[in-house]
């Protein structure tokens, strides 16, 4: 059993680490970081794959779990893809770090970053191995609970995605933040539904053989949104280009979790500014 283990966990970690080396690459041709976003996504989406095709788990919950894990990892690259490698501009973040780094040293640092982007890959994929690897008989009442939260982080998710794409066509958005659909009740509903979905895979994988071991996938992605690379470097970027009407959302909209505003956003001049209330 651990060799079988071994053997899935190195396969992933080739393929993983392969990527990310290509990809390195390909940014230093294209000066843009952000494909590091699509391969971490559809690297994630593969390893359920690879994990289905060689664990030895139940056949159905093997299915289950390539199908899910899939479906998500391509919907999110894809999402990645065109909403920021393709619009022609590098991601803020990407901007931040090259200036800040410098051109002499920048290349360097993106390759242990990118490689650093596969190892994530090998811990967050977890629930997947514990998933794969399951031998009870499929489907049980986890498997449903399982499901019923990918579907709603799923839909969440790209609902929350469609409704900022489609603010952002507005020409009189420019300058402005997105209050629409579930965005008046969470500054990050992209967020939120992305970790509603990794809660889902580690509910999939508890009754597994040590399925405990699959919240830790759960619990990194929320670290990492509160306190690393999501909530904080978005919400400076968001400030520094919206100003006062972002600091105004930020005092009225829950910041993650989806819950009623404090009080109904008032409408705003053209420069962010409250209108004068007549």
């Amino acid at each position: 059993m651990m060799e079988s283990i071994l053997i899935q966990v190195g396969a992933l970690a080739a393929f993983a680490c392969g990527l990310m080396l290509v990809l390195w690459f390909v940014q230093r041709a294209i000066k843009d970081a952000g494909v590091v976003d699509v391969g971490w996504s559809f690297s994630l989406g593969a390893s359920a794959a690879i994990f289905a095709l060689l664990a030895d788990g139940d056949p159905g919950r093997r299915v289950l779990i390539a199908v899910l894990a899939g479906i998500w990892g391509t919907r999110l690259a894809l999402h990645l893809l065109t909403d920021r490698v393709l619009k022609g501009e590098e991601d803020g973040r990407y901007q931040d770090l090259r200036e800040s780094i410098g051109p002499e040293k920048i290349q360097g640092f993106f390759f242990l970053f990118f490689q650093a982007q596969a190892l994530s890959v090998v811990v967050l994929a977890l629930p997947f191995l514990l998933i794969a690897n399951d031998t009870r008989p499929f489907p049980g009442l986890l498997d449903y609970v399982g499901i019923g939260l990918w579907v709603v982080g799923v839909g969440g998710e790209s609902l929350a995605d469609w409704q900022l794409r489609r603010f952002k066509k507005d020409p009189g958005a420019k300058g402005r933040t997105c209050r629409v659909g579930l965005w008046r009740y969470s500054r990050h509903p992209n967020y939120f539904f992305e970790w509603v979905i990794w809660v889902s895979y580690a509910v999939l994988a508890s009754a597994a053989p040590w399925g405990w071991l699959g919240v830790l996938s759960p619990l990194i992605i929320l670290f990492l949104v509160l306190k690393v690379t999501g909530i904080p470097p978005t919400e400076k970027r968001a400030i520094k280009s919206r100003g006062e009407d972002y600091r105004r959302y930020q005092q009225e909209t829950s910041a993650f979790f989806p819950w009623f505003p404090k009080k109904p956003a008032k409408p705003l001049d053209a420069d962010g500014t409250p209108a004068t209330e007549r």
